[in-house]
């Protein structure tokens, strides 16, 4: 269990930083550069909460001593990655669909 709860631990980490950090650096710099609608910014209100709730529970499992609660941990903070990145991706993108 320990080998798979390792791979978990790095998996989880790096899709909190490419798939969670990296986007919404991107959209914030495209926002703040003004080479997307203004109201993409809205979208920055939901999703900056989940990506810092997301590194908050990676770090809670990458430290963790049981193994089931920390798995448990590194999923959710996984499943808020996605969720961030829906609200992020996907309002960027239906926002400038409806605008143009």
């Amino acid at each position: 269990m320990t080998e798979t709860l390792r791979a978990l631990r790095w998996y989880a980490g790096l899709a909190v930083v490419f798939f969670g950090v990296v986007p919404v650096a991107m959209v914030t710099l495209l926002v703040t550069s003004g080479k997307t609608p203004g109201s993409v910014g809205f979208l920055l209100i939901g999703g900056v909460p989940l990506i810092v709730a997301a590194l908050v529970q990676v770090v809670r499992g990458m430290t963790g001593d049981d193994p089931e609660v920390a798995s448990q941990r590194l999923r959710l903070s996984m499943a808020m990655v996605a969720g961030a990145d829906v609200l992020l991706l996907g309002g960027n993108a239906l926002i400038r669909m409806t605008s143009s």
